[in-house]
């Protein structure tokens, strides 16, 4: 949202990039004022194109400069090993299907089906039998070679012809600049330090694998013209088949584009053929981008690595068939992302719906939007093979003797994989910018009242700035504009729907309209606070007790024991500090304390209590300092309220188990389809919310409680069954220790390990006026979950029942037809 004068002319087609050497100059349009020293690094790689109801002249000027190939349209002397040109594709599918891997693979996969042939006595026991086998072992590596071929066609990306990416970038870059009217913003020591390390990359045929987050289809599109601009060769995408849809499943190959299924099952052709392309590519130094996260994000923040494709990448230089490789972590923000609504849906319950180009191109009537800007930022890069190396040795120094040393072992390779994918995670984080919209949002989300005058909201936006930079984060620039300004357009971004503003007062208020939309921009900077965020909800135990300071202190280990607990269960859900749970905490609390948000209390080490240690801090007990409750807590409710939404979330998930206690000791063995308890799980929030025994309405978020219930499965609280048509889990049942009892009128009894759960998550929930205490939770709301739960069971043997009817009827069906087949 570069801030512009009404009498500045905006620039009607886009900004030329001179490069010269090392030398990188662009030309920016709709800069106000002269950056400050610190803002001049910022720049707008690519702004309006001109249009030709406009400036027809120009538009006409900018589609022969494109066709042509003027200058850096050209495309032609690209940093990195040469791409677009006739043949590319052949060459590519030809590479793949010699390695050695593949053919060995085939080789395996023949031998394997000819041995179980040849125990079906399909070969005879005759002197032909060796002739027969040989012939037969020729057609099945015929036909799997044809299959790995056609597999292979489809797979790859076709790098062809230069005029299509002229055509597509032109075509890309005027569809894009139509929604984010103020272009895509980059770092221009950032773009030196890429163009640098793929000149070097180049020189050595080594590829750099871009590793982006994930929050819109425009993610892919973005840094394919940013590298293009910039004469970088472009990466390919590793992207679903789900994309690929008439048309645009074509264009998006053409452009780099190659197809994964969305699950290999137990596919071993089609997981060698996977490996065999990412190897060629690394061998040949072509670049590869692929999202870390698997899926686009429909929170807001960083969702957990998915290992498929990281694995891959991985395995090819820990085998030596690569030397090595450069790994980029990239951060895309957004002042607002074009998918948020079907997000919500989705998050909601609705199903996704399915992939289609008139979908994908008018998303939100995605032509005719002004959505803001895109920042893209991308970290230092750095070594695979250096990365590797520095892990075996970590592994090796803290314990020679263990099985993690040994670099073949399984248990190597999986924390490496791990390390690899939360390092970039971590990395992304680092470079992330704020946007205002994520700065708007927050603030909004953590207000105790239903809205904020302007004057206060400008407050707290440059008190939140300021929060994000002393974190090490990065806040967009805005070449000087006054925070108002900002402000004012991040609210023209957002809208009406999502930000309502009251006039006809003694000053504008604004209050947030829809707070689950809103959660998705506020949850783009939870990852800067999120230590503090679990310190102050382990406070908050004693904070809403009431009373005086006295009474609100909270030791250090009730502290240490709560902040751990909390921390255990939201691990699936945020990205810590890798330092481990007490260096952190202390250094939580240090911070706390220097912001005068909370007081310690220290004394020496010998003279103080309990197990757990403090090293040098050695901290006795925490409270709110005078200064922050002279204030009202708004720091100490800030990071609360940030954390808030996902506590409720996961209670609500621990409440839902209640509701899965068999109504009867005979329907114990009874397993519970996954889908229809998540889907009663948000129904029961829904009810809570509505009746006052929630407090956030984001708590009902399909995605958080699904986490949940995966914290839940890896605990063994309970047992999830995987279907044989399906990878993902199918049924499940609470296992029979986390069960609760019935009392002699059939009613859940609040108490056991269950109860306990709940309870300990209770103690960091917002108060509420319902919620003094757990007699409502262990009166209405567990008789609540308790009815939805009993709804499921009803589900499950009706389901059941008429399963046992096909069965019979298909067993009558086989006994009749082999009865006929006897009389015949």
């Amino acid at each position: 949202m570069s801030p512009t004068k009404a009498d500045v002319p905006v620039q009607p087609s886009a900004p030329d990039l001179d490069i010269l050497g090392d030398q990188v100059t662009l030309h920016p349009g709709g800069y106000v004022e002269p950056p400050t020293q610190d803002e001049a690094s910022e720049r707008n790689l690519v702004e309006h194109m001109a249009r030709f109801r406009e400036s027809p002249l120009d538009f006409l000027r900018e589609i022969s400069l494109h066709v042509s190939g003027t200058g850096w349209r050209a495309y032609d002397d690209v940093i990195g090993q040469p791409i677009y040109y006739p043949g590319f594709a052949d060459n590519m599918k030809a590479a793949v299907l010699r390695t050695p891997m593949l053919q060995q693979r085939i080789q395996d996969l023949a031998d394997r089906r000819l041995d179980a042939e040849e125990k079906q006595g399909l070969f005879g026991q005759d002197l032909e039998k060796t002739q027969k086998r040989s012939a037969r072992k020729e057609e099945i590596m015929t036909s799997l070679q044809e299959v790995a071929t056609s597999l292979t066609d489809g797979m790859i990306c076709k790098f062809e012809s230069k005029r299509f990416i002229r055509g597509a970038y032109y075509l890309c870059t005027q569809l894009l600049t139509r929604a984010y009217h103020q272009g895509i913003h980059v770092s221009s020591e950032e773009v030196l330090r890429l163009r640098s390390v793929a000149e070097t990359a180049a020189k050595s045929k080594h590829s750099i694998i871009f590793l982006p987050c994930h929050r819109s289809h425009v993610d892919y599109v973005s840094l394919q013209l940013i590298c293009y601009r910039l004469g970088i060769a472009l990466p390919t995408v590793v992207a679903g088949d789900n994309l690929k849809m008439p048309v645009l499943g074509a264009f998006l190959q053409n452009a780099g584009a190659m197809w994964i299924r969305r699950s290999f099952g137990n596919d071993a052709l089609y997981t060698t053929l996977v490996q065999s392309y990412i190897d060629t590519l690394l061998q040949n130094g072509l670049n590869i981008e692929c999202f870390i996260e698997g899926g686009r994000s429909r929170t807001g923040k960083l969702l957990a690595p998915k290992f498929g494709i990281l694995s891959f990448l991985l395995d090819s230089v820990l085998s030596g068939r690569v030397e090595d490789a450069i790994i980029c972590p990239v951060s895309t923000q957004y002042d607002k992302v074009i998918e948020t609504e079907s997000y919500i849906s989705e998050l909601l319950g609705q199903p996704k719906p399915q992939e289609n180009l008139r979908d994908f191109l008018s998303a939100s009537s995605v032509l005719s939007l002004k959505l803001g800007r895109v920042d893209v930022r991308f970290h230092e890069p750095w070594s695979l093979r250096s990365f590797i190396t520095e892990q075996r040795a970590r592994v090796s120094d803290v314990n020679p003797s263990s099985a993690l040393s040994d670099p073949l072992s399984r248990e190597s390779r999986v924390r490496l994989l791990r390390t690899l994918g939360y390092k970039a995670l971590s990395d992304i984080n680092a470079v992330s910018v704020v946007m205002p919209t994520a700065l708007i949002g927050t603030v909004l989300l953590t207000l105790r009242g239903r809205g904020v005058g302007k004057s206060e909201l400008v407050r707290r936006v440059e008190w939140l700035s300021d929060r994000v930079r002393a974190k090490g984060g990065r806040v967009a620039h805005f070449a000087g504009a006054p925070t108002s300004t900002i402000i004012e357009r991040g609210l023209d971004v957002l809208g009406p729907g999502l930000v309502g503003t009251i006039d006809d007062l003694p000053e504008t208020t604004y209050y947030a309209v829809d707070r689950f939309q809103l959660s998705f921009y506020r949850n783009m900077t939870i990852h800067l606070f999120i230590s503090e965020a679990l310190v102050c909800a382990a406070m908050y135990t004693k904070v809403k007790q009431g009373g005086g300071p006295e009474h609100q202190r909270i030791s250090f280990e009730e502290l240490y024991e709560q902040v751990g607990f909390l921390s255990f269960i939201f691990r699936g859900e945020f990205i810590y500090p890798t330092a481990g749970l007490l260096p952190n905490l202390n250094r939580t609390l240090i911070g706390l304390e220097s912001d005068g948000v909370v007081t310690l209390t220290r004394s020496q080490p010998e003279k103080r209590p309990g197990p757990v240690r403090t090293d040098a801090h050695d901290i006795v007990s925490v409270e709110l300092s005078s200064a922050e409750r002279k204030i009202g807590r708004e720091n100490f409710d800030f990071y609360n309220f940030l954390l808030w939404p996902f506590i409720e979330s996961t209670w609500l998930a621990a409440v839902a188990l209640m509701g899965l206690t068999p109504p009867a000791p005979r329907q114990s063995e009874i397993w519970l389809d996954v889908r229809q308890t998540q889907e009663t799980t948000q129904l029961l929030g829904k009810t809570l919310y509505h009746q006052g025994d929630l407090s956030y309405f984001e708590a009902v978020n399909k995605e958080t409680l699904k986490n949940a219930f995966q914290l839940f499965e890896e605990e063994g609280m309970i047992q999830v069954r995987k279907s044989t048509k399906n990878i993902s889990p199918s049924s499940i049942r609470l296992s029979p220790e986390w069960r609760p009892g019935r009392d002699g009128q059939g009613l859940i009894v609040p108490e056991g390990k269950l109860w306990d759960f709940i309870e300990k998550i209770a103690k960091s929930r917002r108060e509420g006026k319902n919620r003094r205490d757990g007699a409502t939770v262990s009166t209405r709301v567990i008789r609540l979950a308790d009815l939805v739960g009993k709804q499921l069971y009803e589900i499950a043997v009706v389901e059941g029942d008429a399963e046992n009817v096909e069965s019979q009827k298909r067993r009558g069906r086989r006994k009749r037809e082999g009865d006929g087949r006897a009389r015949l």
